[in-house]
């Protein structure tokens, strides 16, 4: 019997390149994230989110990205058994 693995998608307020953004996680690799609108840039509760989570840059998410695309493994490309596909961004 083949037990396959079902992937969780998370996501979480971080700094990319100095900008709060809404970065989506597989498994704990950011592979892409929405930019966050004015107001919400200067919320103070995401800002505090922001501040406790790991910093990012764009060649970061890219590298990741990459290495998800070559694993067939980008939840946004690929269909993969997922925990909680409601997660994947649009």
């Amino acid at each position: 019997m083949q037990r396959t693995m079902k992937y969780t998608i998370t996501r979480k307020h971080v700094f990319l390149d100095k900008e709060p953004v809404l970065m989506y996680f597989i498994e704990n690799m950011a592979f892409c994230f929405d930019v966050l609108e004015r107001d919400e840039k200067q919320d103070k509760w995401i800002l505090s989110e922001c501040a406790i989570n790991q910093e990012f840059t764009l060649k970061d998410v890219i590298n990741s990205s990459e290495y998800l695309l070559q694993e067939e493994c980008h939840p946004v490309i690929f269909e993969l058994d997922l925990v909680n596909p409601e997660l994947i961004p649009e």
